[in-house]
């Protein structure tokens, strides 16, 4: 077994990272424990306590990595400053993510800290980085004094994809529907452009709360 003094405590950050990523990718969030982790890099459950504070923070740190992947790839999409056809874009780029890193995106979205340990700044903003791929893709639909509209809007859109997506990674969506997780998405991502564009025929475009709608 390797000695604590092989690598520096930077190296052995990245050498848990990257260990961690392989387990999960190849056995799933499951498999992924101190022990695994430190047999796969040659080291002792201890020596990863030296160097995260917790392994919460370890997984932290993975989905953060995951984020940044998952953004990159999201980013790399042309906009063309038309909602329906950008948010397609996005679509389809986001659920090839899912379907190229199951493992991966069921860590990041399924796995949940336990009391005690909330999520670190930094990673808030790395979901935020996310987002507002969205918000940028809705922007169009909105009035420059609409931003926080606007941030609702993009929030709730990727909830409900999120939700139509979890179904299908579990294999609970064809319990409730006998369309295709693809048809569900570009449904609901056209659904959810109409109605922005529509609901208020004196200002094309405006956005409107639940609250608004039922005053």
């Amino acid at each position: 077994m390797a000695r604590r003094s092989d690598h520096s405590r930077d190296e052995l950050y990245r050498l848990a990272t990257v260990a961690a990523r392989k387990i999960v990718e190849t056995r799933g969030i499951e498999a992924l424990t101190a022990r695994s982790v430190a047999d796969a890099i040659g080291y002792s459950p201890g020596t990863l306590y030296n160097v995260f504070d917790n392994f919460e923070a370890l997984i932290v740190r993975l989905n953060g990595s995951t984020l940044d992947k998952l953004h990159d790839e999201l980013s790399a999409i042309p906009r063309m400053g038309r909602p329906a056809q950008d948010l397609r874009a996005l679509l389809a780029a986001y659920l090839g993510f899912q379907e190229a890193n199951p493992n991966l995106w069921t860590a990041l979205f399924g796995y949940s800290l336990a009391p005690g340990h909330p999520l670190p700044d930094w990673y808030t903003a790395k979901v935020e980085r996310v987002l507002g791929l969205v918000e940028a893709a809705l922007e169009p639909l909105f009035a420059p004094g609409e931003r926080e509209d606007l941030g609702n809007a993009a929030r709730i859109l990727w909830a409900s994809v999120h939700g139509i997506c979890s179904l299908s990674l579990t294999g609970k969506l064809r319990t409730v529907t006998t369309q295709s997780l693809e048809e569900m998405t570009e449904t609901l991502m056209a659904c959810f452009v109409y109605s922005l564009e529509t609901v208020n025929a004196g200002r094309p475009g405006a956005y409107m709360s639940a609250q608004q709608l039922e005053a």
